[in-house]
């Protein structure tokens, strides 16, 4: 993977990309339409962030590319890249258990708090492609 060039795309899998972690400045794009909803990226060395109808969906300090985002019924999943570690930010229902998988490992069960953020921070320096996934536990 590498980044998204064009800030924001849809991939042949029905999943979308987003993010250059390259940029010098940070730079934006709105009104992407994928699947009847409206994504907004804003994006740059420092800071990753994705929008979906102008709710939070995900958040990188500092900026990262990622591919193959997917939501679903029990959270979402991801590939992740980046030049150095990053902490991740992404949406959640509110006051419910999320179980983090890093590379299809189990690493860390969180509650999130009454906005549904659930926070952690993922090794990314040297390793290339992580695979992430966010799900209720069950």
């Amino acid at each position: 993977m590498s980044v998204v060039k064009e800030l924001i795309r849809t991939e042949s899998d029905g999943t979308i990309s987003f993010g250059d972690y390259e940029l010098d400045q940070k730079t934006k794009k709105s009104d992407f339409e994928h699947e009847g909803d409206l994504y907004k990226v804003k994006t740059f060395n420092e800071i990753t962030r994705l929008e979906k109808n102008e709710m939070f969906v995900y958040e990188s300090e500092p900026g990262t590319a990622v591919s193959h985002l997917k939501e679903t019924a029990k959270g979402m999943e991801f590939t992740v890249e980046g030049p150095e570690d990053a902490m991740i930010t992404v949406e959640g229902e509110p006051e419910t258990d999320y179980v983090i998988f890093i590379d299809n490992v189990r690493r860390d069960v969180q509650k999130t708090n009454l906005g549904g953020k659930v926070s952690f921070s993922v090794e990314l320096a040297g390793k290339g492609d992580v695979k992430v996934r966010v799900e209720k536990e069950a």
